[in-house]
Parts: C-alpha cells; sequence; structure tokens
C-alpha cells in the first residue's frame, strides 16, 4: 500500500511538492490544505487529491502518513506541531522555522509524537553536491581553508509585492539569506563543518516596501580553522546561477548550480575522469537565480524518498530537525552580526533580540 502523502499550503511549492511526490514510488498524494480555499480547489484540480478547508479534518485523515509544510516561512511551527500531535510524519520546507525557538518547538513535538521530522534541502541530494561530500570526507582537499557560498540572484519589485507575507520579518523571517540562499547555507555548513565566528552586513538597497535584506555578505570562521564567505542578494539583475567554492591545500571544486566547473587535486583517482564527464552539465535551467518557479523538483522527490526510507526503517532521514535547525542558526549569527558590528560566535544562546525584527527596515551600510 502506498504512504500516503497530504500538503499543507498550496502556493506555488506546492507543485514541486506534488510532482515530487508522483515520482517516488510507493508514495501518493491523498489531499492538500490551504487557508485560501481557491487555493487548495486548485490543487485539487491539477492533482485529483481531496481538499480540505478545515486543517483538524484534515490531520484527522486516515489514508494521510506524511504531512508536508509549504506555508510561510514564519508559519511552519502551528501546522507541523498540529501534524506531529495526529501522529503524521512531517516534512518542512526550508527554513525550519524563522527563529531558534520556533525550530526547536517543531522538534520537540515530534520527538515527543515519535514521527519523523525533515527539513527541505534538495540540493544535498544532487548527485554533483554529493561528490564534493565525498571528496571532503575522504580528505582529498587536505587542510580545508575556504569554503564560500556565492547567491547572486535577481527578484523583480513584482515578487515582493505578490504577497503581502514576502520581504517581512513576521513571516519571511529575513529576505535574501533566510529565503534564497539559505540552501547554499546548508550546503556549506555540511561541506565544511560548523560554524564557530561570524562577522557581517546586511542592506536593503534595491527594493521598496520590504523590511528585510536584499544584499548581504559574511566572513566566517569554521571550528575547522578554515575561513569562509557568504554572499546572497536578490538584487543582482539579471540573476546568476549560485556557487559554492571548497578550496584546501591539496584540491578546489567549485560548483555551480548542479554543475561542477572545477575539480583540481594535487592526487586524482579513478573517479575523476567520470566526474568530469558526468557533472559539467548537470544544471536544471536558471536554478531559480532569476525566476522562483524555475527550479527543478528531482532534489524534492530524492528527500522524500529518503524520509519514506527512514520511516520504513526507523532510522533518521539525512536531513532531521536538527539539521534544518543549523542554517537558520548560521542565519541569524549573521544578522546579529550585521546590526551590532561584532563577530559573533556559535552555537548562539538563545535568539537574538533583532532590532530590524522591531522597527521593520534592514540595517543599511
Amino acid at each position: 500500500m502506498a504512504t500516503g502523502f497530504g500538503i499543507v499550503g498550496c502556493g506555488m511549492i506546492s507543485n514541486f511538492h506534488a510532482k515530487a511526490i508522483a515520482d517516488v514510488r510507493g508514495a501518493k498524494l491523498v489531499a492538500g490544505f490551504d487557508t485560501v480555499p481557491a487555493a487548495t480547489e486548485r490543487l485539487a484540480a491539477a492533482t485529483g487529491c481531496k481538499p480540505y478547508h478545515d486543517l483538524k479534518k484534515f490531520l484527522a485523515d486516515p489514508a494521510i502518513d506524511v504531512v508536508t509544510i509549504g506555508t510561510p516561512s514564519g508559519a511552519h511551527l502551528e501546522p507541523a506541531v498540529a501534524a506531529a500531535r495526529a501522529g503524521k510524519h512531517v516534512i518542512v520546507e526550508k527554513p525550519l522555522e524563522i527563529t531558534l525557538k520556533r525550530c526547536d518547538r517543531i522538534i520537540e513535538a515530534c520527538d515527543k509524537a515519535g514521527v519523523v521530522l525533515s527539513t527541505i534541502f534538495p540540493s544535498r541530494f544532487h548527485e554533483s553536491a554529493i561528490e564534493m561530500k565525498r571528496a571532503v570526507d575522504a580528505g582529498r582537499f587536505g587542510k580545508l581553508t575556504i569554503g564560500d557560498a556565492i547567491v547572486k540572484w535577481y527578484r523583480t519589485q513584482q515578487y515582493y509585492d505578490s504577497g503581502a507575507w514576502r520581504g517581512t520579518w513576521k513571516l519571511d523571517g529575513g529576505g535574501a539569506l533566510m529565503n534564497q540562499a539559505i540552501h547554499s547555507v546548508d550546503l556549506l555548513y555540511w561541506l565544511m563543518g560548523p560554524v564557530a565566528e561570524i562577522r557581517a552586513r546586511f542592506a536593503m538597497l534595491a527594493h521598496t516596501g520590504i523590511e528585510v535584506e536584499d544584499v548581504a555578505m559574511a566572513t566566517l570562521q569554521f571550528e575547522n580553522g578554515a575561513l569562509g564567505l557568504i554572499e546572497a542578494t536578490t538584487a543582482a539583475y539579471p540573476g546568476y546561477l549560485k556557487r559554492i567554492e571548497l578550496h584546501g591545500s591539496h584540491g578546489s571544486a567549485v560548483m555551480e548550480e548542479e554543475d561542477i566547473v572545477k575539480w583540481d587535486f594535487a592526487k586524482n583517482n579513478a573517479r575523476d575522469k567520470a566526474v568530469h564527464a558526468r557533472m559539467a552539465q548537470q544544471q536544471s535551467g536558471g536554478g531559480g537565480a532569476a525566476d522562483p518557479a524555475a527550479i527543478g523538483h528531482h532534489g524534492h522527490a530524492r528527500q522524500f524518498a529518503d524520509v519514506l526510507k527512514a520511516i520504513q526503517k526507523g532510522t533518521k532521514p539525512l536531513i532531521d530537525g536538527h539539521e534544518g535547525r543549523r542554517s537558520v542558526e548560521i542565519i541569524l549569527g549573521v544578522y546579529k552580526s550585521a546590526e551590532s558590528g561584532k563577530a559573533v560566535e556559535l552555537p548562539l544562546k538563545s535568539d537574538p533580540a533583532l532590532k530590524a525584527r522591531k522597527t521593520g527596515v534592514a540595517a543599511q551600510p
């Protein structure tokens, strides 16, 4: 019998969830819920799933085993906790939530209910990212020295104007970093290891009517001693593929979207030729660089399959709640450093009391 999936939040991201579920063997989309009835009906008409307009009735459906959460970022907590209490496994779109306290409440609810929790970071499931991780774990870079995440994307003013929640601290939780670049922040942490210290600046420069940053830059020191950089913006016309760069004493590699464009090591091995041949043309469109809808769903499908495997075997998924929390903590550290003008050490002891959340205005350079 197929594992039943239900989607909470039937906006744009629900399209990717629905396509991913359809591609996973043993999974079936059975229901959708949104506080906007028209959105629920649209998803139902497109997929044949059952539309719900009441969350309690949705969660009471015995055909639903797994709930995916695609609501605005600052509204993940409530449906995730409700789903866990109803005995449903939970998959939450990035970010897990917008504060550490809200992340922790989701993690605690799922732990208490004994259900699987996973945070959506599909980039970890791309073959190119897996190859880079394999090379790191094998020590091929030697001593890691530099790790960079560069996301120079473009979003129109119309993008921010299209939804009242976009560009707000309350529901977006931040701007170019929390909404767009968080995938690359997660990859950088996954590949380079924990961050020890952050120094940062952020600003809102090219958009109007939003509260959050559209430009952010941070320098990092990792626990392993390496240094790093995060650059994130939604104000770089026309938008370019995101990049991850890793450098070390014995090797370097650069990934653009899903392409590995540099793969240079002091000592070659049998896999290197295959990496060059297979990973040079892996990208799927523009990766969302200029159009948020221009992303593939294959990473989601692989992650959903990983969650199903965890459910069936009683193990943890590759990206559980604690893993999802880490990128939020790094980004909040960037925001805290940018506002204070001081270095910030991780782990954070508590959620930073950001002035921007109260004033609704991002700090200017």
